[in-house]
């Protein structure tokens, strides 16, 4: 039986998980820096991995070389994107970030592949990936905000546009990472750098969190983002884009858009035009069409480790 469906069903759960935390994260920032929010999620979440690593592993270690390998991954995969994706939203719109960040990462991931994994970018690919991407550009562009590419913008769209680009390199660095290591343990030490460098961006923020006055809500919203947006999250995307392809799995970001805008009519009461319905269904129809394709693969260079199922 043809076990595909399994790995594109886990990419889209993890794309509505994170879409969804834009709206449980939302009143959250209001009183946690995003940055020191950023650092919570990911700190956290590092004994979680270590400790699932040891018990599923047996092992946490790594050599060295791949050590400084995973820390400069950390620094610019999470430490880095983090704080651009923070300052990007600061100096543009919302709808701006949201579609320079996503809408252009799975086109450069498709490109870039070739040169860390053996993937081919295939005609179908081409056409869902296009009509995914006019989607995605309805769904964000298509709210009431709209999209604004004047002068005053000009700073965050590029560091939106910069994610893009490197975030596609961040996945393909973990691919590659992923032809010997599990998932788990590539992850595990990512996050961990990823946080450490991240620190010292937050050590202006502690002292502004009133922490006597948080509510279950606000500790509810970290829970979420440790465990569902950040573990489990982290290891089904890896795991399911290790089996699909890079290039594949990247454009199911796109449904990360849609999910957010369906928290902010539950959540917030936003409204929902008639373009974004048009472009959610264009989005859906695109993906359906690349999910359908069977993934030409070479006798198995990807070697699977143990650790590497979906967890």
């Amino acid at each position: 039986m043809d076990t595909k469906w399994k790995y594109y069903a886990g990419l889209v759960a993890v794309a509505a998980i994170w879409g969804a935390n834009f709206g449980v994260s939302r009143s959250a920032l209001e009183t946690f820096d995003p940055v020191l929010f950023a650092f919570l999620r990911f700190g956290l979440a590092v004994p979680c991995f270590f400790l699932l690593l040891r018990w599923k592993e047996g092992s946490v270690g790594l050599p060295w070389k791949v050590k400084l390998q995973l820390a400069a991954i950390g620094l610019v995969g999470v430490t880095g994107l983090e704080i651009a994706v923070m300052y990007s939203i600061k100096y543009t719109t919302l709808a701006n970030a949201s579609l320079l960040n996503v809408a252009p990462w799975p086109i450069f991931a498709a490109l870039f592949a070739p040169l860390f994994v053996k993937e081919s970018f295939s005609r179908r690919l081409a056409i869902g990936g296009a009509a995914a991407v006019v989607g995605v550009s309805f769904v964000i562009a298509g709210g009431e905000e709209g999209f604004d590419l004047s002068s005053d913008h000009m700073i965050g769209n590029l560091l939106a546009f910069g994610v893009s680009i490197v975030g596609a390199l961040y996945n393909l660095c973990c691919m590659s990472l992923m032809k010997r290591y599990s998932s788990l343990r590539i992850n595990a030490w990512i996050i961990l750098f990823g946080s450490l460098f991240m620190l010292p961006f937050t050590l202006g923020s502690w002292g502004r969190v009133e922490w006597s006055g948080l509510e279950a809500g606000h500790y509810a919203a970290v829970v979420y983002n440790v465990i569902v947006c950040t573990v489990v999250a982290f290891l089904v995307w890896n795991a399911s884009m290790f089996k699909i392809g890079a290039a594949r799995a990247n454009f199911f970001r796109y449904v990360v858009p849609a999910t957010a805008v369906v928290a902010g009519l539950l959540f917030f009461d936003e409204a929902v035009t008639g373009w974004q319905i048009v472009g959610a269904v264009c989005m859906a129809a695109g993906l359906g069409w690349i999910s359908t394709e069977r993934r030409r693969e070479p006798a198995r260079t990807l070697i699977e480790t143990p650790g590497m199922s979906p967890k």
